[in-house]
C-alpha cells in the first residue's frame, strides 16, 4: 500500500477503528485509534522498520486497501476493535490474541449479576467459562491492554452502576453505593429509610418486597444496557433507553424518565480523556505493539537503618518521564534488607495486572538485585528485560547490568530514570519519617 492511497482517503481526526485488507478485501490487521488520521499516517513514516519491525512492514506491503469505522469515543473504539478482531481473526492480530496479559470482561449469572475482569491466562488455565468458580452469563474480549479496559469499565460504571467482584463484602458494596457506582438492592437500606410509623404496620413486609423487586428489575435493565454496549450496539441501546424513557413518562415515573434522559446525554458525551491519555501509551501494534510507546519502570528502596522502609516506582514512556504513573510502596517488613523490600515491591506491582506491563525494568543495584527481580518475574511467568544500575562512591551510575543491546540503545534514559526513582523514593522516605517523628 502506498502513502498516496491513504492520503486520498482524507481520514478524519477522530476516534475509531481502521482495517488493513488484502487483495481479497479480507482483514489483515484491525487497530484502534484516538485519531484515525494520525494513527494510519504513522504506518508510512520513514523510521517504520525501527519503530515497528519487519512484521508491520510485511503487513503494510501486503495491504491493498483500508477501511475505517468512526466511533463516538475512544471507549467505543476499544469495544468495536475487540468485537471485529474476534469476528475476523486477522493474521497480524495474533500478538494481541495470544497476549496472556489480556483481560476478559465477565458478567456473572447470579440474582444480582457482577461485572469484573478476568485475566486471559487464568481463563486459559481453566480452559473455558464453564470451569470458572462462578456461573457466567456473558463474556467479552479479550482486550489486549488490561489498563485500558479497566479504565473503560471505570467510565462505564458511572453510566451503568454495577456490582463488582468484591460486592459480596458489605462494606465494599456500601461504599460504591454511596458514590452511585453500585445499585441499591432495595433490602436493608430501603427498610432503614421507611417512615417510623410504616415499620410498625402489617404491610411493611409487602412494601419492602415491592421496593426490592423494583430495584432488582431496574438493575437487570442496567445489565441489559451494559451488554448492548459491549456488543457494540449503541444504536439499539439508545433506542431501548428512549423506549424505556417514554414508557416511564407515560406511567408518571418522572424521576426514572429523568434518569433515562441523563443517560442518553451521557452516552453521547462520554468523557474519556483518561482513555485518550492511556491510548497514547497502549496504541495498537504488531510484534511489540505497533505505535506503542516504549515503557520503562524503575524501582528503588529507601530506609534509615531498616526503619521507615519504603519503595518507589517511576515510569518513562519513550524518553519522557510520566509523573502520573509513579507509585509509592510502604514496605510491610521493617528491616535492613533491600533485596526483600525490592521483591515485595515487584510482587505487589505485578499483582496489578490492570497496570500496563513495561518493556524494560530498571532496578537500583548489582547482580543480586537483578536476580531477585528475575525470580519475581519467573513466579509471575513474565519475561521482561531487567537492567541493574550500580553506583560509584559519589552515588552516580557506574555500571549497567543486563542486555547489552538495550543498555547501548537506552543508556541515557535508563540512567535518568534510575536517578528519578532514587529522588522520588528518598522524598517519600523523608515524608514518612517526618510524619512519624
Amino acid at each position: 500500500m502506498k502513502r498516496q492511497y491513504v492520503h486520498k482517503l482524507g481520514l478524519p481526526d477522530s476516534p475509531g477503528v481502521y482495517i488493513f485488507k488484502d487483495y481479497k478485501k479480507m482483514p489483515l490487521y484491525i487497530g484502534r485509534a484516538t485519531s484515525l488520521r494520525d494513527r494510519v499516517k504513522s504506518y508510512f513514516s520513514a523510521d517504520l522498520i525501527e519503530t515497528r519491525g519487519p512484521r508491520i512492514i510485511d503487513m503494510v506491503t501486503r495491504a491493498k486497501s483500508l477501511s475505517i469505522q468512526k466511533s463516538g469515543s475512544v471507549l467505543e473504539a476499544i469495544i468495536l476493535e475487540s468485537n471485529l478482531i474476534k469476528k475476523y481473526q486477522p493474521t497480524y492480530n495474533a500478538a494481541e490474541k495470544d497476549d496472556k496479559s489480556s483481560q476478559y470482561v465477565v458478567i456473572t449469572d447470579e440474582l444480582w449479576p457482577r461485572v469484573f475482569l478476568v485475566r486471559a491466562r487464568d481463563f486459559d488455565e481453566m480452559n473455558s467459562a464453564r470451569a470458572l468458580p462462578y456461573k457466567v452469563s456473558e463474556i467479552f474480549g479479550p482486550y489486549p491492554y488490561g489498563g485500558l479496559i479497566k479504565e473503560a469499565l471505570r467510565i462505564l460504571r458511572k453510566l451503568f452502576p454495577f456490582k463488582d467482584k468484591k460486592s459480596y463484602d458489605p462494606r465494599h458494596d456500601r461504599f460504591y453505593r454511596s458514590i452511585s457506582r453500585s445499585p441499591d438492592q432495595g433490602t436493608a437500606d430501603i427498610d432503614a429509610n421507611l417512615p417510623a410509623d410504616m415499620k410498625s404496620r402489617s404491610d411493611t413486609e409487602e412494601t419492602f418486597h415491592i421496593h426490592a423487586t423494583e430495584a432488582h428489575e431496574q438493575y437487570m435493565k442496567t445489565i441489559k444496557y451494559l451488554v448492548l454496549f459491549f456488543q457494540g450496539k449503541k444504536v439499539a441501546l439508545r433506542a431501548k433507553i428512549e423506549r424505556d424513557m417514554k414508557r416511564q413518562a407515560l406511567t408518571m415515573h418522572f424521576e426514572e424518565a429523568g434518569e433515562s434522559k441523563r443517560l442518553l446525554y451521557a452516552l453521547d458525551h462520554i468523557n474519556d480523556i483518561s482513555l485518550i491519555k492511556a491510548d497514547k501509551v497502549n496504541a495498537n501494534g504488531i510484534s511489540g505493539e505497533v505505535g506503542r510507546a516504549l515503557k520503562m519502570e524503575a524501582y528503588d528502596v529507601a530506609h534509615l537503618s531498616g526503619t521507615n522502609v519504603v519503595g518507589g516506582m517511576v515510569v518513562a514512556l519513550d524518553d519522557e518521564i510520566t509523573s502520573g504513573e509513579s507509585r509509592k510502596f510502604k514496605i510491610s517488613k521493617q528491616a535492613n534488607n533491600d533485596t526483600a523490600a525490592l521483591a515485595e515491591i515487584l510482587l505487589r506491582r505485578f499483582n496489578h495486572t490492570e497496570w500496563t506491563y513495561p518493556d524494560i525494568i530498571v532496578v537500583d543495584g548489582n547482580e543480586v538485585q537483578v536476580k531477585v527481580a528475575e525470580s519475581v518475574l519467573r513466579s509471575r511467568r513474565l519475561n521482561i528485560p531487567i537492567i541493574g544500575v550500580t553506583k560509584n562512591a559519589q552515588h552516580r551510575a557506574d555500571r549497567l547490568i543486563g542486555d547489552t543491546s538495550l543498555v547501548g540503545k537506552y543508556r541515557s534514559t535508563i540512567i535518568r530514570l534510575n536517578a528519578e526513582a532514587h529522588r522520588y523514593t528518598i522524598a517519600f522516605h523523608r515524608q514518612r519519617r517526618g510524619k512519624i517523628e
